[in-house]
This record gives structure tokens, sequence and C-alpha cells, in this order.
């Protein structure tokens, strides 16, 4: 017996690489690409209604077996107090679909960890009154879990990526690659595929390759950008920053930044102990000529600048992901704030 396909799909996390790479396979699977194009319709939680979703998502396949209806911000509409009979009406409407279609639902979420629950969901955990419902769909739900990789783990996310993309890193130029990007799986993936080229996908991508390549140029500039606001050089970091904006997507570039500022804080406490750059390398791990950078960027601010800096970052992020400001235009004011 043929297992049925679900209907609701979830894609859960803060890995945007992995999301992308799901939502283009679900994309595949409609087969020919115009038809594909055809079937699918993509609609922001934050803007499109009940009515809109429902009629999207009843909407009857044409030449394909199912139809895909894509919703960002899934859960934007039915959050916060008060809104008990409006998330009733989107379940119903979630226990209506036809099998005909395949609704996607991207709900941005990061995992945590505590000692006394382990690692969890921030916002979908089990807790979670959509978490409940899908626990109890059966077949018709599927949750699937989008996690950016630890930084620990980038060295062999990087290696599997590449040799997915057809090409090959050694176990170190996968580890500078990782010290160079950290977790940032977009940009990683820019990256990947520019070394892989480099090589013409002949020979391994070694430590050389990765320590040429632009991606020292733009670690170098988000260094010159952090630079600029120990100097309260307003102006160029604020140029900087809009450089950087012309050649990279916000969230890859955002990623860059808020890594920059979590090593930043690391090294000032170590600094604070009584360390030196000998110790940034071998505490955090990173490659020396990021522990020579970090070491001297650190003197720079005090251990409560940092954490205030990292706590306007993270709401950039929250405004970013929940219909804020837009990132862009946070980060520029805070640069600006911060330089000024």
């Amino acid at each position: 017996m043929t297992r049925e396909k679900p209907i609701v799909y979830v894609l859960r996390g803060d890995d945007h690489q992995a999301i992308k790479t799901h939502l283009a396979n679900f994309y595949a699977n409609l087969g020919d690409a115009s038809l594909a194009e055809m079937n699918t319709t993509r609609l922001d939680g934050k803007t499109a209604g009940l009515s809109e979703l429902l009629s999207a998502a009843m909407a009857l396949p044409f030449l394909t077996e199912r139809r895909l209806v894509i919703l960002e911000d899934a859960l934007h509409a039915y959050s916060g107090r008060g809104k008990q009979e409006l998330r009733e009406k989107f379940i119903d409407l979630l226990e209506g679909l036809p099998a005909s279609t395949a609704l996607v639902l991207i709900v941005a979420d990061r995992q945590k960890y505590s000692s006394r629950t382990g690692t969890t969901w921030e916002t979908l955990n089990n807790a979670h009154w959509f978490i409940k419902w899908a626990q109890t769909a059966g077949g018709r739900a599927m949750i699937i879990d989008c996690p950016l990789p630890s930084e620990a783990n980038m060295p062999a996310w990087i290696s599997k990526k590449a040799l997915e993309l057809g090409g090959e890193f050694t176990r170190e130029a996968a580890g500078v690659l990782r010290d160079f990007i950290g977790n940032n799986t977009q940009g990683a993936v820019q990256e990947i595929n520019k070394l892989l080229a480099y090589v013409n996908y002949e020979r391994p991508v070694t430590v050389s390759d990765v320590e040429n390549l632009s991606i020292r140029d733009r670690q170098s500039d988000i260094f010159a950008l952090v630079d600029a606001l120990g100097n309260r050089q307003g102006e160029k970091a604020v140029e900087l920053l809009h450089n950087l904006l012309e050649e990279m997507d916000f969230m890859p570039l955002f990623g860059m930044v808020v890594r920059q500022f979590r090593l930043l804080i690391q090294a000032r406490e170590i600094l604070d102990l009584g360390g030196g750059e000998g110790n940034i390398t071998e505490t955090l791990g990173v490659h020396p000529f990021v522990a020579k950078k970090i070491h001297a960027q650190a003197q720079q601010f005090d251990l409560r600048s940092l954490e205030e800096i990292y706590h306007h970052l993270l709401k950039i992020d929250l405004d970013e992901k929940t219909g804020g400001m837009p990132g862009a235009i946070a980060l520029d004011v805070l640069i600006a704030r911060l330089a000024g």
C-alpha cells in the first residue's frame, strides 16, 4: 500500500541555505520547470490573509500531480495574544486541504540549549499551539528541521557540500573556510562554488586556495568595518557597510557581523582574565590570522559596550524575521550611531 504524501510541510529553523534547498526540491518534484512555475504560489504571511491562502491552496493543479503553495513567515498573523479564534480558523484550513496541494510553511526559529531541557527550539517547541496540532495530524503534516550547524560541525558540513557540488576540500581547507565564515551556510555555499571553480573541480581545494581567494577580502572588510567603529570613524564605517551590501545579500553579511562581535566578546573576556593572542587562538579555535585581528580589535572596546552591541544585533535579527525594521536599514542606523 502506497503511503500518502504529507499535505502540510513545515520548514523550521534559521539555516536559510537549507530552507532554500528544500524549496528547490519541492519545486523540482513538480516536474517540468514551466509547469512547476504555473503550479506554484508564493505568499507572505505578514500580508496574506486566510482568504488569500485558502484561494491559493484550494486551486487545482494544472497538468501536475500537486500544486505547491509556499507561505513565508507562516505564523506571523497568528502570533500574540487574542488570536485564538484566528488560529482555530487557520487549523481548520489546514485540515481541509486536498491531497492535490502541498502547503509549505516557513517559520524562522533557532535552537537553544539548557542543562535542564537539553536542545530545544526557541519558538516552535512542544508547548507551541501549532506543534501540538502537528503532533496530532499524523501523516498529514511533516516538520522538517533546518537548524544552522554549529561552528564545530561546519568543516564537516563544508566537505559534504563540496562533494554534493562535484568537488572536494582538504580537511584543513574546510577548517580555514569555517574560521573565516563561521556557520554562515549561505555565504559558505557561495565561497565553495567559487573555490571549486577556481580549482576547476580537478583537485581538492587547499588552505592556500581559501586564503588567496576573495573570502579573505570580505573578512578583511568586516575587520575594517569594526575598526572604523572602534575608532569612531562614522563615515568610513557606513561607507564600508554600503560597499559590502552591494556585493552581498543582507543575511550572509549580517551573519558575518554577528559572528565578529560574538568572537570579540569572547576575546574581550579572555583579555580581561589576563590572556593574550595565543589564548584567543587556542580557546576560540580560530585561524592565527583571525586571532591576531580579533586580539587587536577587542582592545578597542570594553566588555559592556560589546554586549550592548550584540543585544542590538539580536534585535535587528528578530525585527528582520518578524516584519519590523528591515535589517539593512537597522544595521545602517546602528553603525552610524555607534560610530558617531
